[in-house]
């Protein structure tokens, strides 16, 4: 039995600061114990509200030459497209604050399953075997998708691989397409994952995937389960949640 860690907030300002502060409190920590911290960053719409909040309390609010940043996912763009997870952090975060360390996935190599590889390898040549990240973010579509790990991929069921090629066909991807992500193996390996899901249209999967019955294939967001998981939702996502925060399952 695990405990579903569930921290409601007004609306997404509230979710964004508040992961902010989280943010704050794990790399301080993880810098202490351990001098660097490395954070596998979303994409999507719920965090560029959190990447501008960050970018606006300044390079003195977080240790930022001792943060390493990834990406959970990249969609088979170049760095340069509007629909690039780089191309939002870069100009939301990583430009203001003139961050240097960080790690893109070639989303515009020719072969996504070798820039899956390298990424792999680069990840295992910083973090070791496991690649244990410090702060995993993670989004969930109104599919019950998280990363880039959607119902019924092939991604699902991989048990050796921390970084994958998967291939998609979801109407979120307007089609089939490939989607270059973290395996749920390399994201359960993370000493702190935070889900952060906002607004009305994520209730009714949300409420699936928290209080429902185990569906992974349909639900990819159930395949996480961190040591330290919690979910971070406005009370637009939440309607339709019934267990108390908190609630063992």
């Amino acid at each position: 039995m695990s405990l579903v860690v569930i921290r409601r907030f007004s609306e997404l300002d509230a979710l964004s600061r508040a992961a902010a502060d989280d943010l704050v409190a794990i790399a301080r920590d993880a810098v202490a114990a351990r001098g660097v911290c490395h954070v596998a960053l979303s994409g999507g719409s719920t965090p560029k509200r959190l990447f501008t909040l960050l970018a606006a309390m300044g390079r003195e609010a977080v240790p930022w030459d001792h943060v390493v940043l990834w990406w959970g996912d990249e969609r088979t763009v170049p760095a340069d497209h509007a629909d690039s997870n780089y191309r939002m952090a870069k100009e939301t975060l990583i430009a203001p604050l003139g961050l240097t360390h960080v790690h893109p996935i070639d989303g515009g190599a020719a072969d996504p399953d070798a820039a899956a590889r390298a990424y792999e390898a680069e990840l295992i040549a910083s973090l070791g075997t496991p690649p244990a990240f410090d702060l995993v973010w993670l989004g969930m579509g109104p599919d019950g998708h998280t990363a880039s790990l959607f119902p019924g991929s092939p991604a699902l069921g991989e048990e050796r691989r921390w970084v994958v090629a998967n291939p998609v066909s979801s109407p979120l991807t307007k089609g089939p397409t490939t989607r270059i992500t973290l395996t749920a193996r390399a994201i359960n390996a993370a000493r702190h994952v935070r889900f952060l899901v906002a607004g009305a249209d994520k209730a009714e999967t949300l409420a699936a995937v928290i209080g429902g019955p185990r569906l992974p294939a349909r639900y990819p967001s159930q395949l996480i389960s961190s040591e330290d998981l919690a979910w971070f939702v406005d009370e637009a996502a939440a309607a339709r949640l019934h267990a108390p925060k908190d609630e063992p399952r």
